[in-house]
């Protein structure tokens, strides 16, 4: 799976859930890849800090990425790609590489507007690669407010699936990726790690049940 986390507005979570999701697939045993292809390079930054890392992480902020991206993850069980804001030419390039593309939104109708660039994107490169698959994850979500509760109703006005799981603003988020560290070696019994593995858990099954329709599919036109 190559899994891309992708929206034109920044600061919705974007590094945090790719660097902690990177980390749950691979806490599964998984080989897993990390691809920066931010220009602000948070993930690198984020590598920079550490000695060893448990999964690979390598930049790759250029709009020509696709092609080197899937030649890359075909050595790894599974490829996450933190994505950039606004920098149209990559996030093309990164959705194309992908064969599901997640969409961080949070309880602000600012991140919602601009998913629908993204989302508009995804369309378009859908025409070209048709499996590709577009889902919204609620993250930097405060409590039970009503506006966390109302986003889903913004988001799926658009017309793809959202996610169950929620991904809360929580302080241990900030401070590990500022240690360097991933949110289950920061605070592993935190509510925040067990948020992480919820996602995880649910992204998986969502591909795999892509793979399995598609096998399916393929199987009956044969």
């Amino acid at each position: 799976m190559i899994l891309a986390f992708l929206n034109q507005k920044g600061g919705v979570g974007k590094s945090t859930l790719s660097i902690n999701v990177a980390a749950a697939l691979a806490r599964q045993g998984f080989k897993v890849l990390l691809i920066d292809a931010d220009e602000q390079g948070s993930a690198m930054a984020w590598a920079s800090l550490r000695e060893r890392s448990p999964f690979q992480v390598v930049g790759m902020a250029r709009s020509n990425m696709a092609r080197d991206t899937i030649q890359l993850a075909a050595d790894y069980t599974h490829t996450v790609i933190d994505g950039p804001p606004r920098a149209q030419a990559i996030a093309r390039s990164v959705i194309i590489a992908s064969d599901a593309v997640i969409i961080p939104i949070e309880p602000s109708g600012l991140s919602t507007w601009a998913a629908t660039e993204t989302i508009a994107q995804v369309r378009e490169a859908q025409a070209i690669k048709e499996t590709i698959k577009c889902g919204f994850v609620v993250s930097r979500k405060i409590g039970n407010t009503v506006i966390g509760r109302d986003i889903r109703e913004m988001a799926a006005q658009e017309g793809f699936p959202i996610l169950s799981a929620e991904v809360h603003q929580r302080v241990p988020f900030a401070e590990s990726l500022t240690l360097g560290q991933t949110i289950f070696e920061y605070a592993p019994e935190s509510p925040a790690a067990h948020e992480i593995e919820t996602l995880t858990g649910e992204i998986v099954t969502w591909n795999e049940q892509k793979e399995l329709r598609r096998s399916k599919k393929t199987r009956s036109v044969a």
